[in-house]
């Protein structure tokens, strides 16, 4: 794929988490674009108005919509499968599902709450290119945009269960861009790392599975660096489309890293200055220690 030709008329998109927030935009996006498009989602109720939108937008777009748990591998696969079976390819994939959990001292996360964060953001993640790669590789055509986020690089407090997981899309994600090169395709990777923005990951813990139950103390501490986050994404100047209509820019242009927000790039050159001189740096104040 030409991937910064404008024309991705006919071709097809999955999107994971397409039932709000960013995937919600992604999804918009593809079908501005005349792509067909996947939505992969446990909220059901918002699949629904993205596809709502997406018929309201593009009447002609077709969509699919399948409830899948994107940290089961057979449920990826199997919508892997009937992606093909519907549209007889795959051109573009999100993996965007993903979720966080209330803030709190590291040592304070539970064994849920890791297994959680864990299942969703990283083998969500890993389990979309084992799913979606192959067929891409038959085709010789695609492109994979894995969601990390700007805590892939600059680890804040009170949250170390997301920060973890966010790193680890950010390796998978280059780990996988060195192994297409060594299988000489043309598939293209993203990994997008965006700041704060209103989304709807603050109200995930809906969707959190009775067996992975939050049970982790309440504390001071936790609440007030709530409080930190939730004010920092209302104030956010980007929104979901902005950061959508960025990243889909960022595909067009065949990037690997798609920083939305330009402030944090400067941030992670004063990370490894610190690393230089053998300091710990302050991701909130932007300064070595």
């Amino acid at each position: 794929m030409n991937k910064s030709r404008e024309n991705w008329l006919g071709k097809v998109a999955v999107v994971t988490g397409g039932g709000s927030g960013l995937g919600r935009e992604l999804a918009l996006c593809c079908a501005r674009k005349g792509m067909h498009v996947v939505l992969a989602d446990m909220n059901e109720a918002g699949m629904g108005e993205t596809v709502t939108r997406i018929q309201a937008l593009a009447p002609t777009v077709r969509t699919l919509i399948r409830t899948v748990d994107v940290s089961s591998l057979e449920q990826m696969q199997n919508l892997a499968t009937t992606t093909m079976e519907e549209f007889g390819g795959v051109h573009l994939l999100f993996n965007n599902a993903g979720v966080g959990v209330k803030a709190a001292p590291i040592w304070e996360y539970t064994l849920d709450d890791w297994q959680w964060v864990t299942n969703i953001n990283i083998y969500g993640v890993a389990w979309g290119v084992k799913a979606f790669v192959p067929i891409m590789l038959e085709q010789n055509d695609g492109h994979i945009v894995n969601t990390a986020s700007a805590a892939g690089w600059l680890n804040g407090p009170a949250s170390g269960v997301y920060n973890v997981s966010k790193c680890g899309v950010v390796a998978l994600s280059e780990s996988l861009l060195m192994d297409l090169r060594d299988a000489q395709t043309t598939i293209g990777v993203s990994v997008l790392c965006p700041a704060f923005f209103a989304s709807a990951i603050a109200d995930c813990e809906a969707n959190r599975p009775d067996d992975l139950s939050n049970t982790a103390p309440d504390t001071s501490i936790g609440r007030q660096r709530s409080e930190e986050v939730k004010f920092a994404m209302t104030r956010g100047r980007k929104s979901a489309a902005d950061i959508a209509a960025i990243t889909f820019a960022g595909i067009e242009a065949e990037q690997f890293y798609i920083f939305p927000h330009s402030k944090i790039k400067s941030l992670i050159l004063g990370r490894a200055e610190a690393l230089q001189r053998d300091e710990a740096f302050n991701t909130l104040e932007g300064r070595g220690s």
